[in-house]
């Protein structure tokens, strides 16, 4: 099923079941007066986060933050299967549950047999990192947690009765600083807040003869309207071709995204200019990043690959907060802070309705000397000394109370 298509069972069969539920549950709740405490010890805990690779490694400081407060613990990681390449890489995890979402049957019978497992596993904590979607929190309702949390928007109070404890979504707070709350609210203290190291998870290197830069004009189709315009690319690598005789440039994507990005580097009919995308698993694409001179990329999955790998990245950000998602030391934002931008945050379609000015008003001209840049400092000293330091206090804030 493509992304369109599940935002509209999302909204139209999940979102009326959730408002139903939501009743019975508070309901029940009354009725049962079960314990929620969550001050005490855990032997099976959960996470689930359905979409984002990117949010996926996002969320490694928090279940590593997790795995050290509580060593024994069963930690559960709930998510689709595209997702699984990604996961097998995090050593906190210990059980992965995926769901397959390649066609409406293969999905609800892996939705089916998910719950059955989860149901028997019987976590004493579900920890829901999907923020809109009003399926995972059904999902997260039917698991049978004792304790299910999940985040609180004005915009989906209703949910209040199926977790039972929500923590408020703050869009200005970086996004696994926002994740790491979740995990202070179990008892966890934070030793770490770096990403997973992805680099020690390579196993071969890339072996390409000459240096290169990599390029990623794609954003996922959750988001088109995060993607730079594919002529801006087009005159960029035209560009570096000239200028920077002595690099390769590949691009990247996705295998739905390999006919956009083939659009692209057909234009030049030069060899040094080469499209990978759909042509690498997973562990091929981390390494091509991780040896790569720099990179530019929409904001989207790829980019927080670079983050973990530590890679010099150029980042394009408009309909989303780069203080949320682009905060990283070896990140260079380019990002116009337009009126309407960011707007993920509080429409499910763009108010531009994908006419997104804000990604228009990057010139490439500023990317061209923001990549000249990178290409002139030494990797080991890249920082973007704009981006504000968030700090988490050991007290747990933002906890929204559920009402029976």
């Amino acid at each position: 099923m493509n992304t369109r298509y599940q935002l509209v069972l999302d909204k139209k069969i999940a979102r009326p079941v959730a408002y139903l539920l939501n009743f019975v549950v508070r309901l029940a709740g009354q009725l049962l007066r079960i314990n929620h405490s969550l001050d005490k010890e855990f032997k099976t805990i959960a996470v689930c986060k359905f979409k984002g690779m990117g949010s996926i490694i996002q969320a490694t400081p928090m279940l590593a933050a997790i795995k050290s407060k509580y060593p024994n613990v069963e930690l559960i990681f709930v998510s689709t299967k595209g997702n699984k390449a990604i996961l097998s890489k995090i050593d906190s995890i210990d059980t992965l549950v995926t769901i397959d979402d390649s066609s409406l049957f293969s999905f609800a019978i892996s939705n089916l047999k998910s719950l059955l497992f989860l149901i028997k596993k019987r976590p004493e904590v579900y920890i829901d990192l999907e923020i809109y979607s009003d399926f995972s929190t059904l999902f997260t309702l039917f698991s049978l947690s004792v304790n299910r949390i999940g985040f609180y928007l004005r915009s989906s109070s209703f949910r209040m009765g199926m977790y039972t404890h929500m923590m408020f979504f703050n869009p200005k707070v970086p996004i696994s600083k926002v994740y790491l709350q979740m995990a202070h609210l179990i008892g966890c203290g934070v030793e770490n807040t770096e990403l997973i190291p992805l680099s020690k998870t390579i196993h071969k290197p890339f072996e390409h003869v000459r240096k290169y830069i990599v390029i990623n004009p794609n954003s996922s189709d959750l988001r088109l309207e995060r993607r730079w315009a594919a002529k801006n690319f087009i005159e960029l690598i035209n560009r570096m071709l000239i200028a920077l005789p002595e690099y390769d440039i590949l691009l990247i994507g996705s295998k739905t995204e390999q006919d956009y990005t083939e659009s692209i580097v057909d234009i030049f009919k030069d060899e040094r200019v080469q499209n990978l995308a759909g042509k690498t698993s997973i562990d091929e694409a981390i390494t091509v990043i991780n040896n790569a001179t720099a990179m530019i990329t929409n904001d989207t999955g790829p980019m927080h690959l670079a983050f973990a790998l530590n890679t010099p990245v150029v980042c394009l950000f408009g309909p989303c907060s780069p203080e949320q998602y682009g905060m990283s030391k070896n990140a260079t934002i380019i990002y116009k802070n337009t009126y309407c931008s960011p707007c993920v945050h509080d429409f499910e379609i763009a108010p531009c309705n994908g006419n997104n000015i804000c990604m228009q008003l990057i010139s490439v001209e500023e990317v061209y000397n923001e990549l000249l840049h990178l290409l002139s400092a030494d990797k080991s000293r890249i920082k973007n000394s704009s981006n504000p330091i968030f700090s988490v206090d050991s007290e747990v804030l933002g906890i929204v109370q559920r009402q029976h």
